[in-house]
């Protein structure tokens, strides 16, 4: 599949959600279609239970859609079955201009690594890690080969992205 894909990878507590949805908005801004794909470490829900797609899972669906006129959704239980790849995940969406994957630090599409103080652990990712193509930090980081953004400059990133993926020449 022929889609353009762009990361955001980092150490928990670096600031990859928030960076994320900065380049979601602006890239919105900017007229492009954006999805995203987020991978989470632990078990996760976003189903309430006693709501009846919730009743539906726990009676043994393997999968369930909830469809309204606003929005609709597929939950898919693994049941014991592997976790899909990236790229699995990435031929079910539907066409946009460009997915931003959040996680993923072991995949091969090409990423931003993002470093902050705070960090569970500040231990360059980029050194052992080919893909990675751009750090941001929200400090002074020495002896970078790739380019280096301030955490906070959503649009230089964005301009980045835009430049490193194909959106813009």
């Amino acid at each position: 599949m022929n889609r353009r894909v762009f990361g955001i990878t980092g150490w928990k507590n670096s600031g990859k959600t928030t960076l994320t949805e900065k380049l979601v908005s602006e890239l919105v801004r900017r007229g492009w279609k954006v999805s995203t794909v987020k991978h989470a470490h632990h078990d996760f829900d976003i189903d309430k239970p006693g709501a009846d797609s919730f009743r539906h899972r726990q009676a043994g669906a393997m999968e369930v859609a909830i469809v309204s006129g606003v929005r609709w959704a597929l939950m898919h239980e693994l049941r014991g079955e592997d976790e899909p790849t990236l790229e699995a995940v990435l031929s079910r969406l539907a066409p946009c201009d460009i997915v931003l994957v959040e996680g993923y630090k072991r995949e091969a599409h090409r990423k931003i690594e993002t470093r902050r103080r705070e960090a569970k652990d500040r231990t360059p990712l980029s050194a052992s890690d080919p893909a990675i193509v751009a750090v941001a930090a929200d400090f002074t980081t020495e002896g970078e080969s790739l380019p280096v953004f301030d955490l906070d400059d959503t649009q230089s990133i964005a301009d980045f992205i835009e430049r490193a993926t194909g959106l813009v020449a």
